[in-house]
């Protein structure tokens, strides 16, 4: 992991076309602004780790199996 240090108003250049820039900074919370393209996903960590789970249990055997028979 990088870690770097950054002041209000100051930013940081992902990739050259993802720039997340410091907004506010009150007590231990941090606002951030994020410009990317609108084809780059971006969700905070839990929402991420919610949808990956919930794919998980999409995925589940009785759904592959029912697929395999829909593709016979």
């Amino acid at each position: 992991m990088l870690a770097l240090s950054r002041k209000k108003g100051e930013s940081l250049i992902i990739n050259n076309n993802i720039e997340i820039t410091i907004l506010e900074i009150k007590g231990d919370q941090i606002k951030i602004g994020i410009d990317a393209p609108k084809s780059v996903p971006i969700y905070r960590k839990e929402v991420y780790l919610q949808i990956q789970e919930e794919n998980k249990n999409a995925m589940n055997l009785d759904g592959i199996d029912a697929l395999k028979k829909l593709l016979k």
